[in-house]
């Protein structure tokens, strides 16, 4: 019972920073700076244990905030929270060590170096060097500072639930305060794409991204920490919300990224759980899929329809678009040339924006972290990639307890081909499928087995 207050509480009191923001932005630097010392001070502090599971809620908190402070200016820094997590991650190595075997994560930071070199001789000179390359390998550098702290790092299964809310309370207050900022979604829509205004002020790709985040999270706890219908119908609540406004972003890369994470976590946890609990997870299935059907209706009905013909490809006028990747497609092809033109040092990190404006007058930023790895950093990119992808998958095949493992590595896997690294959100995903997940023991056997043996 106690837990559940705390729950509400601590969900009562991000609902009300999103509320007071919105009437006075000025307050989101004063909540950076608490969230910031206030967890400095808890990863310091906190015995030597509890480090790693203090340093995780740190980095989730930020992770989750990162849109929020952007939106409101509250950070000091537009790439704040990748450095936090960096400097937190850092933090816990120091107290905490790394495992040896994620080795190949210092090959993975090592081969991102040569493409600095290289772009130093292929930025145009009006480039800013140092903002280019930060942009492009700030993300780059995050995962692999994470994923070397996280590496078979033991934590138990409950820790992780209460990283993941820590990681949904800022998407709460962010929430909030888009609905704050655009209570009517129809009178700020007349097409079918992309909606700044729709998502707060600013931009939908990022925006929808967190938000398919709190999608998934949402839904974690609507499947596993839902014991009462009061709790049940709170988090079905907060789901429909974050859902509907993740949704009239327009943007489709989050909605559908956190569609992927949820089915990926059903189905491992259908297979974890006892029989009897399956019968249970069948029943909140159906009561879930009527919730998601409900908030697209709404959501249908607050856009006048525009938003089925977006998932149609269609226009405003309902004709069919020629693009159903939104120009994505050909940034990518363009990337893959700029790989077979340079194959082994390839063109230089942030080339590929530089090159854009020079030929177009518009710096339009790769949405692949794929292409953009093949076209700036040459073969060692592709090293990268590997390294990326059999990495995680050979930690599984030894380590099967994390049910979350395929659903944290589908969200990265979708959100870097849609959206890049343009947040600190699939670095930190990414690195959570690297977790040594434990479970606890149940208590009562273990004192029923202590009276046998007395």
């Amino acid at each position: 019972m106690k837990t559940n207050i705390t729950y509400i509480t601590v969900v009562g009191f991000h609902i009300l920073l999103g509320i007071l923001i919105y009437l006075n932005e000025s307050l989101a630097k004063v909540y950076f700076l608490c969230a910031l010392f206030y967890f400095l001070y808890r990863v310091i502090l906190s015995p030597d244990h509890l480090k790693t599971f203090e340093v995780l809620k740190a980095c989730a908190y930020f992770v989750g905030a990162e849109v929020f402070f952007r939106t409101t200016k509250g950070a000091f820094s537009y790439e704040a929270a990748k450095y936090l997590v960096i400097v937190f991650m850092v933090i816990g190595m120091f107290y905490k060590g790394l495992s040896g075997k994620g080795y190949p994560y210092f090959i993975y930071l090592m081969f991102l170096v040569p493409s600095i070199f290289v772009a130093s001789t292929t930025l145009s000179f009006d480039a800013n060097f140092r903002t280019n390359i930060a942009f492009v390998l700030s993300g780059p550098v995050c995962l692999g500072v994470a994923a070397l702290f996280c590496y078979d790092k033991k934590v138990s299964i409950g820790q992780v639930h209460k990283i993941l809310l820590y990681m949904v309370l800022p998407i709460i207050t962010n929430t909030i305060y888009i609905f704050f900022y655009n209570p009517s979604v129809r009178d700020v829509i007349s097409n079918t794409g992309s909606n700044r205004d729709s998502s707060g002020g600013w931009g939908a790709n990022q925006v929808a991204t967190i938000l398919g985040l709190g999608m998934f999270v949402m839904a974690v706890r609507i499947f596993t920490k839902s014991p009462t219908i009061f709790l049940k119908a709170l988090n079905i609540v907060l789901f429909s919300a974050i859902s509907f406004r993740a949704i009239v972003t327009f943007s489709r890369g989050g909605v559908i990224t956190g569609i992927i994470a949820i089915l990926a976590f059903l189905v491992m946890y259908y297979l974890k759980v006892s029989v009897k609990r399956k019968s249970e997870i069948v029943m909140m299935t159906l009561v879930f899929l009527f919730t998601m059907i409900g908030t697209w209706v709404i959501s249908s009905s607050q856009t006048d329809g525009y938003i089925d013909m977006r998932y149609a490809n269609e226009d405003h006028l309902g004709r069919e678009k020629n693009d159903i990747t939104t120009g994505r497609g050909e940034l990518f092809a363009e990337e893959l040339d700029g790989f077979m033109s340079n194959p082994f040092f390839g063109i230089g990190s942030s080339r590929a924006k530089d090159a854009r404006i020079e030929k177009d007058g518009q710096g339009v930023t790769s949405h692949s972290e794929t292409s953009r790895l093949l076209a700036e950093h040459g073969m060692f990119g592709v090293v990268i990639l590997l390294i990326l992808i059999f990495k995680p998958l050979e930690f599984r095949s030894r380590n099967k307890n994390n049910y979350f493992f395929y659903a944290f590595l589908g969200f990265w896997f979708a959100t870097v081909n849609h959206s890049s690294m343009r947040l600190a959100t699939p670095s930190f995903i990414y690195a959570l499928a690297l977790l040594n997940v434990t479970y606890e023991k149940n208590p009562i056997h273990r004192k029923q087995l202590k009276k046998q043996e007395v």
